[in-house]
């Protein structure tokens, strides 16, 4: 039927006819020189934009902050007469009267088909709370609602997860005909985009925190699959713009170094493009961060649901019901109401020091002690076994690790580790072997820095005059060197190498990388270079 769901529609219709009956109604408007009624709606949804500006940087936003604005815009644009005091009022008016109808909970009728009677529905434009400026200073700050971004967001974009699949679109294509200045603003409307779903993330989970009956199993589903949609598809293409942007700036900073200084255009292309990459890089983080939402989203909806199922177990009693009506039918049982309230009135026994306990040797709980008295089945020997085969398989991960970059002097006798990260974040299974985790890559690296040259025929020469344990398996970049040396003929050539800082001091970034936690992160480190004799 093509009436279903049409309080839903009425609802996004309600948004406008509210804000737009609140705006031209008032007649205070005149007193700040706004005659006409497209004035004031105009008005109206700059102070919106400049709240939503201002909520997805997470700033406050008091009345001043808006009255700041005002005077600005006003001078700037709007070039009505007004002082700074009208100013503050004019926000007050706005934000007060107009956003907030002076305090009370508005709503708009919308017909129910399925019912066949009006329904209220309840909009808000505008959240607020009690913040201290500079610690001190008690003020109200103001952010927007899900009804404020809905209609902000309905003006100009799409709503909810297609907004952002279609911005991406648009993105795609003007990278692709190299219009990058279209793309820079294309990229900071994805990014917006993404922090406006953590909002929404974060403030759900408020609303499930504050009563999850008052969020419903639909809100739930429609706001889950969002983010499955947005995390699934968006963070991948993002990846591949960042490789592909990063591309076109490595093409015209080599042409400005060997080929030509580049031309104007050519210029304000490369400055468009390093504003690009900053905002998929701080896309990415906020992909991040939403990821980090959408599970703490799932697992309070869950616990507040087992919260409330425990509660229904929990017998309750109607005073008014189960003692006072009863004591007023038959006063004989006054003689028993100390039984009822004496155990509301049971306090904590004293607390009294036991001076023996000053005596006594003191030791710290250990929660062995505590869970001393049950029986616990332990193989030592097993264990021992399990301990050893880690041990070993997390120094086989430091020699793939070593091997991975003595294999790079095959081809050149001098390698960077910037050149190492160009090469590794194209091939997966090199990646991996190099960085088996952050942990493991950073104490080599280290390792190799703190040495600065390694001479492999000293090496040969202390190993033939010590002696070593088989037994350990501590990890030794001078032993686990030469082993792999001297057992891959392959490798046999090297001789000496050397390590250094690169002095073009040039950052280098491994993408998706492990941390011993298996966290997925990105590594930033100095340039290093590697030198074979």
């Amino acid at each position: 039927m093509f009436l279903k769901d049409f309080e839903k529609r009425m609802k996004k219709v309600g948004v406008y006819a509210l804000i737009v009956r609140n705006t031209i109604s008032k007649q205070r408007w005149k007193n700040f020189h706004f005659e006409e009624d497209y004035e004031a709606i105009n008005f109206v949804f700059a102070v919106l934009l400049f709240i939503m500006e201002e909520s997805l940087k997470d700033e406050i936003c008091t009345i001043d902050d808006i009255a700041a604005f005002i005077d600005d815009v006003n001078n700037r644009s709007f070039k009505k007469p007004l002082t700074y005091d009208e100013c503050v009022k004019l926000a007050d008016f706005v934000v007060n009267t107009v956003l907030c109808d002076e305090g009370k909970t508005m709503y708009f009728q919308g017909f129910d088909f399925a019912e066949n009677e009006y329904k209220d529905i309840h909009i808000s434009f505008l959240e607020n709370k009690i913040v201290y400026v500079d610690n001190t200073i008690r003020r109200v700050s103001y952010r927007l609602s899900n009804d404020g971004y809905n209609l902000m967001l309905s003006t100009l974009e799409i709503e909810n997860n297609l907004s952002i699949t279609i911005q991406e679109i648009i993105f795609k294509e003007h990278l692709k005909k190299a219009e990058y200045k279209k793309a820079v603003d294309d990229i900071k409307n994805m990014f917006n985009l993404i922090r406006i779903q953590i909002q929404k993330m974060n403030d759900a989970v408020r609303r499930i925190r504050q009563n999850v009956l008052n969020y419903s199993v639909e809100e739930y589903k429609v706001l889950l699959n969002e983010n499955i949609e947005s995390l699934d598809s968006i963070r991948i293409k993002l990846f591949h713009h960042r490789n592909s942007v990063e591309k076109n700036i490595a093409d015209l900073t080599e042409k400005n170094i060997n080929v030509k200084k580049l031309d104007q255009k050519e210029k304000e292309n490369l400055k468009n493009l390093n504003e690009i990459q900053r905002y998929i890089n701080s896309s990415l983080d906020e992909q991040q961060k939403l990821l980090g939402a959408h599970f703490d989203f799932k697992s309070v909806y869950s616990k507040q649901l087992e919260e409330m199922t425990t509660m229904s177990i929990i017998k309750r009693y109607n005073i008014q019901t189960d003692l006072y009506d009863k004591v007023l039918d038959d006063s004989s049982k006054l003689d028993n109401l100390d039984n009822v309230l004496r155990p509301l009135f049971i306090s904590k026994p004293d607390k009294i020091y036991n001076i023996n306990k000053c005596l006594q040797y003191q030791r710290a709980i250990k929660k062995e002690d505590i869970e001393s008295d049950e029986e616990i089945e332990f193989d030592e020997e097993e264990y021992s076994r399990e301990k050893e085969l880690q041990r070993r398989e997390k120094l086989k991960k430091y020699e793939i690790c070593i091997k991975t970059i003595l294999e790079f002097f095959k081809e050149n006798k001098k390698i960077s580790l910037y050149e190492i990260s160009s090469v590794a974040n194209e091939d997966e299974n090199l990646k991996r072997s190099l960085i088996p985790n952050i942990e493991i890559f950073r104490e080599v690296v280290i390792n190799f820095l703190s040495s600065r040259e390694i001479d492999i025929n000293v090496l040969k020469e202390e190993k033939n005059k010590s002696i070593y344990d088989s037994e350990d398996y501590e990890f030794n970049l001078s032993e686990m060197l030469l082993n792999i040396v001297e057992n891959d003929i392959d490798l046999s050539f090297i001789e000496n190498i050397k390590i250094y800082k690169n002095e073009e001091n040039k950052k280098v970034k491994f993408y998706e990388v492990e941390t011993d936690d298996k966290f997925i992160k990105v590594l930033n480190c100095s340039d290093i270079v590697f030198e074979c004799d």
